[in-house]
């Protein structure tokens, strides 16, 4: 939070502003005697923010380049038609404008009455503005954003004291997939041209643009299956097509999963997912062919190299120079397998828990992330306690300096070989 913007509004002008809202409810609804909740709430919301109500608002517009990148990459330049046809006409209409915003309150479009476009110009609703709640206060693109439900904001609700002459209705576009935001579609315009059920209006139309990307999203899925139905009745094993985003399109071999957890950034060749562990990636039409790959699994008295001497980058390998595979750790595991290491007896899912988190009671977790490691380190280790195999050979290459002994982790019995000394 911004201190010095939140300074400039003290506790007095906080209650002298929402006895304002009040008041200006009053007069301008008849038979309301307090502000609707939704906007004492966004108010309140604002004022924590720091927003200044009389004077200028926002962050810098975005360059016409960003915003051309920007609607390229939304999905709702999929929706736009579905988004034009409910809305514009009324909306031209009636003189108000229509706006589409990112899921960052960013102005991407922006279309309708031509005076009323330029009335927009001078209040900053200009494609690459900022309209975020916390930016420009309460209004008809910010506040639907936070609340997740549409929101009509009239003239003097509005917390900017410049746009009291407006009066915006908007309501939030998700991923019908997830749930995930993806913008808001508002209709606004002056005051004395806004009309009660504009708010009713918006409400269906982003509905539909809903509805729309779900259908896209399943003829995209349809698609792909087609392409990779043929490939999958050839292969053995494991194998599992998905969209860019990890959604399932047909598989062959294991459960049905909705969806995979795929990396930001993902390439043909061997990588290691965790619903596949290390598979074969292959592009596809539309998305991804994923293969298992069966890992050859440690023999027995195997040899196991757990490598901390890279402080920030903990890695296992497994096996002898003719047969082995490495795998970098996460900062949780390459904990629980040094402490199994130096712990050869084993431990417990409590003791383990204690070593941890310093609390015995939090086995879930311990055991959870156990089963996690058991999944590529098999037959090595064992349980009831937690230990590696009595036959195994392990070895723990430490660092240089004890110090730089896993410097992400905060588990007390790590700290505790570090020994006395500062953090790195």
């Amino acid at each position: 939070m911004d201190v010095a913007r939140l300074a400039a509004v003290d506790a007095a002008q906080a209650a002298r502003l929402l006895s304002e809202l009040r008041e200006a409810r009053l007069a301008g609804r008849r038979g309301r005697i307090a502000p609707r909740p939704v906007i004492e709430q966004s108010w309140g919301r604002t004022l924590r923010s720091g927003v200044d109500p009389d004077h200028d608002f926002g962050a810098g517009p975005l360059s016409p380049d960003e915003v051309r990148r920007r609607r390229e990459r939304s999905p709702l330049r999929d929706v736009l038609p579905v988004l034009r046809e409910g809305l514009l006409s009324v909306a031209d209409a009636a003189q108000h404008i229509m706006v589409v915003a990112d899921a960052d309150g960013r102005v991407l479009w922006r279309e309708g009455s031509s005076p009323v476009l330029r009335k927009a110009d001078g209040l900053g609703f200009a494609p690459g503005a900022d309209w975020r709640e916390d930016v420009v206060g309460t209004n008809g693109v910010g506040t639907p954003a936070v609340v997740r439900r549409p929101v009509q904001v009239f003239a003097a609700e509005h917390f900017a004291r410049s746009l009291t002459s407006w009066t915006c209705s908007g309501a939030p576009i998700t991923d019908p997939r997830d749930g995930t935001l993806l913008g808001v579609v508002d209709v606004s315009g002056p005051l004395e041209t806004m009309h009660p059920a504009t708010l009713a209006l918006v409400d269906s139309v982003a509905k539909l643009a809903e509805a729309r990307l779900r259908e896209l999203h399943l003829d995209a899925l349809e698609r792909l299956r087609a392409v990779a139905a043929p490939m999958l009745a050839r292969l053995g094993g494991r194998a599992v097509a998905v969209d860019a985003d990890g959604w399932t399109a047909a598989v062959v071999g294991m459960p049905y999963p909705r969806r995979l957890a795929l990396p930001a950034s993902l390439s043909p060749g061997r990588h290691r997912l965790p619903a596949l562990g290390l598979c074969s990636v292959e592009p596809l039409a539309g998305g991804w062919l994923l293969r298992a790959v069966d890992e050859p699994a440690p023999a027995e008295g195997g040899r196991l190299v757990l490598d901390l001497a890279r402080p920030r980058r903990p890695s296992v390998t497994v096996g002898g120079d003719a047969c082995s595979w490495s795998r970098e750790l996460s900062p949780r595991h390459a904990e629980l397998l040094y402490l199994l290491a130096v712990r050869r007896a084993g431990r417990s899912a409590a003791g383990l828990a204690e070593d941890v988190f310093g609390d015995a009671s939090r086995t879930v977790t311990v055991r959870a992330e156990m089963s996690r490691i058991r999944r590529y380190l098999g037959p090595l280790l064992e349980h009831r306690p937690y230990r590696f195999r009595e036959d195994a050979e392990v070895e723990v290459r430490l660092p240089a300096d004890p110090l730089d002994l896993l410097p992400c982790s905060n588990a007390p019995a790590v700290a505790a070989d570090r020994g006395p000394g500062p953090r790195p």
